[in-house]
């Protein structure tokens, strides 16, 4: 019995998340529902005294783990979080789940960094892998001899892109037996089997109260060069599935920053496009749901949403079973919250009163016009879609 109780304290090695589609840090999967991402203090202080309106639009916060930076023989670097070394109540609670954390996808196919690498490379030959305006349909690890795949769920190479990023410039800076905090925060496209993905960075104002002036004035010029100026919201990553060739299409934050509004109304309409159709069953769901955000918003004075970002989800297989049953959705159907999802996600540079890591906030006063004007642009170009304009 003490070896069975043991065992989910096992270390964990960390992979990218496959289905990062946009941000700087890299985030790593945990196991099947938890993924993880280096602390940041402000971020932590917001998730633990998150209002409980906001709940719902947000990841569920699991805790803090340990990690560490192994090397292997060959030089290859990993990540190992070792729960027992996190906070005592966070790798309780992820236990109580049940199974061993560890047991992950990529652990099964027991794929080593390297390799994940080369196949990204090999699958583009030639191409700067992050410059998506290429197009490239993505790059699928799992083909069988005869090319086939036996699951089509190819990976979008952003987050692969920061993993190795992170990778190196903590391997520059730190030994190996140094311990990073890592937060533990829910999977939210884990229920997905092909999820289609929308980052959007919401907001006309990016940079932090404790930006330098060099920052600040940096993401001035992006905001002002961008959709966030004119919209309040310009896309910053996307993945959506394409039934015509079972691939994902991948946009990055640099197609993002280039859209002018239409191409931004474009870009959001080719995110509900499968290949084949429109998928005007979204629309409402999606709507309903921003609205309701759009309320919770309202409702928090105080509070400032600097560079966090609004993932827009829906499964990208779910059209094929409603065309098996030759029924359309029943309108009921359209206010369930799974089909699609609404999430507010990065609050490293999230400012409210009374918060923990920054007890002195530049005092805002009301809601976070910024954000709300984004979520109401963004109501109205979905509504226009709607109505077939």
């Amino acid at each position: 019995m003490v070896g069975q109780s043991a065992e989910p304290r096992a270390a964990v090695l960390l992979q990218p998340f496959v289905h990062q589609v946009g941000g700087h840090t890299s985030m790593l999967t945990y196991d099947e529902h938890t993924i993880c991402k280096p602390l940041v203090s402000q971020e932590l202080s917001f998730y633990e005294s998150l209002p409980l309106a906001m709940r719902q639009f947000t990841p569920q916060y699991k805790g803090i783990v340990s990690v560490h930076l192994k090397k292997d023989s060959l030089g290859n670097l990993t990540l190992i979080a070792s729960p027992g070394l996190g906070q005592p109540d966070s790798c309780g609670r992820l236990d109580s789940a049940g199974g061993d954390p560890a047991v992950t996808l990529w652990h099964k196919c027991k794929w080593s960094h390297s390799q994940v690498s080369k196949s990204f490379k090999d699958s583009c030959p030639g191409k700067m892998l992050l410059r998506t305006d290429l197009q490239y349909h993505t790059d699928s690890l799992l083909e069988d001899a005869n090319g086939k795949q036996p699951e089509r769920k190819s990976y979008n190479p952003w987050g692969l892109h920061c993993h190795r990023q992170h990778l190196n410039r903590m391997s520059s800076k730190h030994n190996e037996n140094k311990l990073h905090q890592f937060l533990l925060l829910e999977n939210v496209v884990s229920k997905y089997s092909y999820p289609c993905i929308l980052d959007l960075k919401m907001g006309t104002r990016q940079h932090g109260d404790d930006a330098s002036e060099e920052k600040k004035a940096r993401h001035i010029k992006k905001c002002e060069q961008s959709t966030s100026a004119s919209l309040g919201v310009r896309i910053c990553g996307m993945q959506v599935y394409q039934a015509d060739t079972g691939h994902f299409l991948c946009k990055d934050k640099y197609y993002g920053r280039k859209l002018s509004p239409e191409g931004f109304r474009q870009t959001l309409r080719q995110f509900l496009c499968n290949g084949n159709q429109l998928r005007t069953d979204l629309l409402e769901p999606i709507i309903l749901r921003l609205k309701a955000l759009l309320a919770v918003i309202r409702k928090q004075s105080s509070y400032r949403f600097y560079s966090s970002s609004l993932l827009i989800i829906y499964d990208g297989q779910e059209h094929k079973e409603s065309a098996d049953q030759h029924l359309p959705f029943p309108k009921t159907h359209g206010t369930n919250p799974s089909r699609v999802d609404v999430r507010m996600i990065d609050f490293a540079h999230t400012t409210f009163k009374g918060s923990k890591s920054n007890p002195n906030p530049t005092p805002h006063d009301g809601p976070d016009h910024g954000y709300i004007f984004g979520l109401e642009n963004l109501i109205k170009i979905l509504q226009s879609l709607l109505e077939g304009k």
